[in-house]
């Protein structure tokens, strides 16, 4: 017989309910407006590194299940210029795993008016307020890995040196040999060499990654070879990634035809660009910082749960 009955036990249901009662109220006293945005939309990501599930209707119109709310928040940032905040199940085809279920609840929100230095402030505010998290930590992205393996990602001669480091690593020395995309290194090394070395007790804030890494940041004027990118690291969880908002029509354009095109080398799944994401920047999308963070992550952290299937009522497997 199928076990039919949840992994979670109903003290973690309870924990999970409250936890979304916090947030609510967090945001609620900061005037950060709730919104509900669709999940199935008639775009998906240009990302060749997120991958979206799909389906079609009775007309047989392709629509994809969001992995993100954001391109749909920032279309109301563009039309009301108000802080907004959403709870919502997303979809990412990605393998099953410790801490990640191809379905899973995301909590997001943009604050116009703020910078990512900002915004980093508040995520430590809302990670002491709901989970008793101690003060979080801000190091760049260069610092992290000349700390945790002596390189420097921004030069020719570190990313040489990181590469090498692949090459001689039994686990990755099979398939770095042939590989020449910098971003590829780059991350592989932070997963295998620089993240299991971040505080496992302390909120840590990676920022200012590489320019080639902005994604939806903003580049930073005073130093252009990095973006206004950060992400969020605690318990040897990566929590959270957010961004200086970029909000120039034409460079997001930009970013999305690069964006469509690693896609092709990479045989990938043709993906078109989001043209309301793209009419609404032109409109003008006001300052603002974002950020999405994993609410199961973050429950897992607070029940001291170590895996996901055990803080959501279903996981894909059992659903």
């Amino acid at each position: 017989m199928s076990d039919w009955r949840s992994k979670a036990t109903l003290n973690v249901l309870k924990k999970r309910a409250e936890l979304l009662r916090q947030l609510r109220s967090f945001f609620f006293e900061r005037d950060v407006l709730e919104v509900d945005t669709p999940l199935l939309c008639q775009h998906g990501v240009t990302d060749r590194h997120i991958e979206n599930l799909s389906t079609r209707d009775s007309q047989h119109n392709l629509r994809y299940l969001q992995t993100s709310p954001e391109y749909a928040m920032k279309r109301l940032l563009a039309q009301y210029g108000h802080s907004l905040y959403q709870l919502s199940h997303v979809v990412r085809d990605d393998p099953v795993g410790r801490h990640h279920n191809p379905e899973f609840m995301m909590l997001e929100w943009y604050r116009v008016g703020f910078d990512d230095d900002q915004l980093i402030a508040e995520i430590g505010e809302l990670l002491m307020t709901v989970a008793d998290a101690p003060p979080l930590v801000k190091l760049t992205y260069q610092d992290a890995f000349l700390q945790h393996m002596q390189c420097d990602p921004l030069t020719p001669a570190g990313i040489k040196a990181i590469h090498q480091r692949l090459k001689d690593d039994e686990r990755t020395k099979d398939w770095m040999a042939s590989e020449s995309d910098v971003d590829t290194i780059l991350q592989v090394a932070f997963n295998l060499y620089v993240e299991p070395q971040l505080s496992l007790s302390q909120p840590t804030a990676i920022t200012h990654f590489p320019a080639s890494q902005a994604a939806l940041a903003q580049i930073d004027s005073k130093n252009p070879s990095v973006a206004r990118r950060f992400e969020i690291y605690w318990e040897g969880i990566e929590l959270a990634n957010g961004y200086y908002e970029l909000s120039d029509s034409v460079e997001q354009s930009l970013r999305f035809n690069k964006d469509i095109a690693a896609r092709e080398r990479a045989q990938l799944p043709y993906r078109a660009a989001d043209c309301f994401l793209i009419a609404a920047l032109e409109h003008g999308l006001p300052p603002c910082a974002g950020v999405a963070m994993g609410f199961d992550r973050l429950l897992m952290i607070k029940t001291k749960e170590t895996s996901i299937e055990r803080v959501i009522p279903f996981s894909y497997t059992s659903a």
